[in-house]
């Protein structure tokens, strides 16, 4: 398992458009991918799930990821993220 921290620089935060881009990168994976914002817990894959954390710009996400290609995935997850600094 792998687990990291982020930080969400996108102005806005996560609504629809980079939730929807970061569902349809966890969607190409075979690992599970769960996002934790303070006590709130939301699946990598379910847009909606993710939408509820409400997640804002400046907030710090951890990222856990387990799977057979976890390392490929958390690299492409991070990058998603250094991404819209």
């Amino acid at each position: 398992m792998i687990e990291f921290q982020v930080t969400v620089m996108v102005e806005g935060g996560l609504h629809a458009r980079p939730a929807a881009l970061l569902v349809n990168r966890a969607a190409q994976s075979q690992s599970k991918i769960t996002l934790n914002k303070g006590d709130k817990q939301a699946d990598g894959r379910s847009i909606l799930g993710i939408m509820t954390l409400g997640v804002a710009q400046g907030d710090h996400l951890t990222v856990k990821i387990e799977g057979s290609d976890e390392q490929h995935v958390a690299q492409a997850i991070q990058q998603m993220f250094h991404a819209s600094s």
